[in-house]
């Protein structure tokens, strides 16, 4: 394959989905990327040449309105190893070049492009094991179908957990450089990683945002392998998001009018990645992104944000602000989630603000089909088809990613999998 290198590949697509395409065996994995680069040739032009960049990579000039290439730019700055929080500490008063968006992509202020009127539903699972089940089932079911997202409070989870845990993401990214780069790598076996904005591997402008992320294959990682100014914090918090992700499997399934352990039954969120996003403060906050508009490839996105702000999501045509809650979950619907319900449950596409005031912090837990499912089909759920035809046909994890990372940018690709005139189509089925 010429150049190609799996490593290669394989970075990219951890950079971009938390690591959940690459739960898997050594040998799994390299028959995922067969067929992914059988199915979608173009890929292969992404991971050749420099793991950095594309030959072709290519920004936006600000001074002059011209675009540059920006491969070298990119490939000096990937080499240093400090991240965005690198360059923010040098004291720079003008962002590189290469993090520059085009100005057809503006970003308006908060305060300007949120309308005072939409809110994002906020639901209290208090009580959701017992008197109050009935209730949060049938907000999340509203919540799901109109918005795509919704703030949970009172789930369980206490806040000194999940205090400690951004402040642990926190004291990772503020460690000296020379200690952080211990983890800096494209070593796809490496299941811990600290890598900079995953755009800078693709021909888009950076974000900017560094990331330490965590895969742990069907829940199991070993905590020898956590960095140690955060490894406590990490084993603690994955214990409790993974038991609320159980809950909201049983509780979205019920929602769907489905019976409680659907979900569970057809393992689409056994496995989990932990992605601990830094956000340092910037200088020229309106010409770059934290992280640019798109939606999530999972089943299902847990987020624990601190109280910066800067997080935005995309209703009803407008860009409406997520207000920091404190002691809150933010729970988003992911594509494959969408796909399954037949559009009943809807992802989401939302974006980070770059900001003048940081860092911001944040950590994202996105749930995946189990590592033996790769290849299982996902189809529409076959109880959701009474009255309903399948918009979508059946697919699995690898052609799914694969999908998504042929377009060469984060916006969700469903359409891809829309059933034609004519088309044949299998759906989901209950197995027990």
């Amino acid at each position: 394959m010429n150049s190609f290198s799996f490593n290669h590949l394989s970075y990219i697509f951890a950079c971009h989905f938390g690591y959940g395409l690459l739960n898997l065996s050594s040998l799994s994995l390299i028959i995922v990327f067969i067929f992914i680069l059988i199915r979608f040739p173009m890929i292969s032009t992404v991971a050749s040449t420099e793991v950095m960049v594309s030959n072709a990579s290519s920004s936006f000039d600000p001074e002059d309105g011209s675009i540059y290439d920006s491969a070298n730019d990119m490939k000096a700055f990937d080499e240093t190893k400090g991240g965005v929080k690198g360059l923010a500490d040098s004291g720079l008063i003008k962002i590189p070049r290469f993090f520059v968006h085009p100005p057809e992509k503006p970003q308006q202020p908060p305060s300007t492009s949120s309308n005072i009127n939409l809110q994002v539903p906020i639901i209290n699972f208090e009580g959701f094991e017992s008197s109050r089940r009935k209730d949060v089932v049938n907000e999340i079911r509203r919540a799901s179908e109109n918005w795509g997202l919704f703030q949970v409070v009172n789930h369980g989870i206490p806040e000194n957990v999940m205090d400690d845990m951004l402040e642990g993401v926190k004291r990772f990214h503020e460690q000296p450089q020379e200690v952080k780069t211990e983890f800096y790598t494209r070593d796809a076996d490496q299941r811990v990683k600290f890598f900079t904005g995953a755009l800078l591997l693709t021909k888009k402008p950076a974000i900017w945002r560094d990331t330490v992320a965590f895969d742990f294959k069907d829940g199991k990682l070993d905590p020898q392998l956590f960095p140690a100014i955060m490894r406590e914090e990490v084993g603690e918090y994955f214990r409790h998001v993974t038991k609320i992700g159980k809950a909201l499997s049983e509780l979205l399934s019920e929602a769907l009018g489905l019976r409680r352990n659907y979900l569970s039954s057809i393992e689409c969120m056994e496995t989990e990645s932990l992605v601990g996003h830094y956000y340092p403060a910037c200088p020229q906050p309106e010409l770059t992104f934290g992280t640019t508009t798109h939606s999530d490839p999972s089943f299902l996105t847990i987020l624990l944000q601190d109280n910066k702000g800067g997080l935005q999501v995309l209703h009803q045509n407008q860009w409406v602000d997520v207000p920091p809650l404190q002691g809150a979950l933010l729970v988003n619907i992911g594509d494959l989630m969408q796909l399954i319900t037949n559009d009943r449950f809807r992802s989401v596409e939302h974006r980070v603000l770059a900001g003048e005031v940081g860092p911001r912090i944040s950590l994202a837990s996105f749930f995946f089909p189990s590592t033996a499912n790769t290849f299982k089909p996902y189809g529409v759920i076959q109880e959701l088809l009474s009255d309903d035809t399948p918009i979508y046909r059946a697919t699995h994890l690898a052609e799914f990613m694969g999908q998504y990372m042929s377009t060469g940018s984060y916006i969700s690709t469903l359409s891809h999998f829309k059933v034609s005139s004519g088309q044949a189509c299998s759906s989901t089925e209950d197995t027990d």
